[in-house]
């Protein structure tokens, strides 16, 4: 029962909750325990021979919401899918190529080097894009050469709150603190808990000052591109401490490195360490990282703003913790007092699929879809072979599906320690079982429906700490799902964000085109909305 006084994001919280309660043996089910748990089984008897008698597209139909030539589906899955895709944050419209370009012309050519076409795409959405809106110019038409760059979320985040500091938690190789830095001019503090990652960081850093040295030298013989700044940013190497004071959050590298201790970034009491706020980043913050930083924010008044897309949440840690450190999940007080908001390590995990590609790998049909059933295969094998051996982390190629399942087991099987000459791989029963493939892609498709709430009620969980610590907050659909797929940005400041959120759910400028194509017509991301 819905109190009259809870937010909208409570009582969407509160109705995700209502439905994983309703489907845990599903969500919490492992699809390589398929045979062995008989999971098929498992599933409500009216849907069963919709779902064994449904093609890979009818599939996909079921798991985008946008139907399937010939499928008649009983209405409890209707109603079950319907509830699923109506509870999940909209994640954009996956619009364009199914893949990045090998290159975004929206960069600065020196900033895409080192850089993969997704994190490209990324870091361009998260830190600015092209040319400003001009009515004279036709949508198609190309963007005129050097035209100054339209400003972007952390843009945005930083003239509204007047900050020019910027720390990035967990900045890998600093490919976004480069473009902060070089392409926007900020002063950036890149923290790092991977030292050799720090010196990459700094490597590249340095490849880019002197290539910037020799373009200068040679600006009078051809026009320059946009024009980059002579400012680098400074890599600390160091870690979060979610228990510390924010004056103290940071712990030595793992593993420590032969330099001095990092010098907090955050600075002393008031603010950092010139007296100026600053502004909180993290791209893909995984597992517990994400709610510490979240953590260090609402502690600390030195820090105005936070942009944070969070990942790997089955890495998160869950009640009960330890006295004085607190679980990764839940965060809010709101989740926590809500009966069954537990999430299992599975649910955790499934929060963290690709809906869209695996949608498109439905529609593809082919020998991907096998993926799963020989998985599942294997499992049994080895559970009947030696019963102790459950879950084993194997991989046995990542082109697996190209083989035969023989083939396949004769690799898979050694890595559980068995010897493939005693398992029976030509036997009856493992034919009845890979004859059941089309059974184990929809069990997987049922899964694929849930992850998204999932992940929503995870990010809602963030949004309402920070709502109950009185800040203001969003979540915005700023990547390209189809090759993006943890697309989902927590804004949050001190002020109120409705300059900062505004238009950042529109079309591109470049008319739509599938080069850094943005999401698309999603929901628009006003405060508070999720």
């Amino acid at each position: 029962q819905q109190h009259p006084q809870q937010s909208p994001e409570q009582r969407r919280a509160a109705d995700i909750i209502r439905l994983l309660t309703l489907y845990r043996p599903l969500l919490d089910a492992f699809v390589i325990d398929f045979f062995t748990e008989g999971l098929w089984a498992q599933l409500p008897l009216a849907w069963q021979p919709a779902l064994a008698s449904a093609t890979p597209m009818q599939l996909a139909g079921l798991l985008g919401g946008r139907g399937g030539p010939g499928a008649a589906w009983p209405l409890s899955l209707l109603a079950f899918a319907a509830a699923a895709r109506a509870l999940a944050f909209p994640r954009g419209c996956p619009g364009g190529s199914p893949r990045p370009p090998c290159q975004s012309s929206r960069l600065h050519p020196l900033l895409r080097r080192h850089v993969k076409p997704k994190k490209q795409h990324e870091i361009q959405r998260l830190g600015k894009v092209g040319a400003p809106p001009n009515a004279l110019r036709p949508p198609s038409a190309p963007r005129p050469p050097n035209s100054a760059p339209s400003p972007q979320l952390l843009q945005r985040l930083s003239q509204a709150t007047g900050c020019e500091r910027v720390v990035d938690i967990g900045a890998g190789q600093g490919h976004l603190s480069r473009l902060l830095a070089f392409g926007l001019g900020l002063s950036v503090t890149a923290v790092e808990s991977d030292g050799r990652l720090v010196g990459l960081a700094e490597r590249f850093d340095q490849e880019l000052l002197r290539e910037l040295g020799r373009t200068r030298a040679l600006r009078h013989k051809r026009p320059p591109p946009r024009p980059l700044a002579l400012r680098a940013p400074q890599h600390v190497a160091g870690r979060l401490d979610p228990a510390a004071p924010w004056g103290e959050f940071l712990l030595p590298p793992d593993p420590p490195g032969p330099g001095p201790a990092a010098q907090n970034p955050l600075g002393g009491p008031g603010g950092s360490e010139d007296g100026g706020r600053v502004l909180v980043t993290g791209l893909h913050a995984c597992g517990d990282l994400s709610p510490a930083l979240l953590c260090h924010f609402a502690r600390s008044p030195a820090v105005a703003a936070v942009a944070l897309v969070g990942c790997c949440y089955m890495k998160l840690s869950t009640a009960p913790q330890p006295p004085g450190c607190p679980p990764g999940y839940p965060l809010s007080a709101s989740v926590a007092a809500l009966p069954g908001h537990q999430l299992s390590y599975r649910a955790r995990e499934a929060a963290c699929h690709a809906l869209e590609e695996y949608e498109g790998r439905l529609r593809g049909g082919g020998p991907q879809l096998r993926a799963h059933c020989y998985r599942a295969v294997l499992e049994s094998l080895i559970r009947s072979a030696e019963p102790g051996k459950r879950h084993l982390g194997l991989q046995p190629g990542r082109k697996a599906h190209a083989l035969s399942f023989p083939q396949y087991a004769q690799l898979g099987l050694p890595l559980a320690g068995l010897d493939p000459a005693g398992v029976p791989l030509d036997s009856g029963a493992v034919g009845a079982m890979l004859e059941q493939q089309h059974k184990v892609v929809a069990f997987c498709t049922l899964g694929q429906l849930l992850a998204p709430a999932v992940e929503t009620l995870i990010l809602l969980d963030r949004l309402l700490y920070l709502r109950e610590q009185g800040f203001h907050c969003a979540l915005v659909p700023l990547f390209n799902p189809r090759f993006s797929p943890r697309n989902l940005v927590l804004v949050a400041a001190r002020t109120p964000l409705a300059t900062v959120l505004a238009g950042l759910d529109k079309h591109s400028e470049d008319g739509g085109s599938s080069e850094d194509e943005d999401p698309g017509e999603a929901e628009s991301p006003s405060e508070g909305q999720s």
